[in-house]
């Protein structure tokens, strides 16, 4: 069971939205249970460095199963994940805005969104994700 590219294509119409009414352009990734990169867009304007760590944001939160903010915060200097961001040939963001896609309980996929403050990353990808049918 994974996200299916029309369940994507609803994920990043939704974060589309909330990013426009936030005012902040975004680059929003899509990735399936296996952690492949199932859809993107980059909005109009969108940080280019930030296409990068979106898409590593969404993969990053289906590897560990984890919102990527939390992983930050277990990642800190003397915490159990300390130095995670160094693994999988750098792949790794700690970076707020990467959540796990759930479908019956089980983790199917993720969205990566990356172009602002932690906080509005964060915001746009729940925004994305509430829209996927669990």
């Amino acid at each position: 069971m994974s996200v299916t590219l029309q369940d994507a294509r609803a994920i990043i119409a939704a974060a589309e939205k909330k990013a426009e009414e936030i005012g902040q352009p975004m680059n929003v990734a899509v990735v399936d249970a296996g952690g492949n990169l199932l859809a993107f867009e980059r909005m109009q304007n969108a940080w280019l460095g930030s296409i990068d760590i979106s898409q590593k944001k969404a993969w990053t939160s289906r590897a560990f199963d984890i919102e990527t903010g939390d992983l930050a915060k277990h990642s800190q200097s003397g915490d159990q994940f300390f130095g995670i961001h160094a693994s999988n040939d750098g792949k790794v963001m700690i970076f707020a805005g990467g959540l796990p896609l759930k479908r019956d309980g089980k983790v199917v996929g993720a969205v990566g969104v990356s172009g602002g403050s932690g906080a509005q990353d964060q915001e746009v990808a729940e925004a994305g994700a509430a829209a996927f049918k669990s």
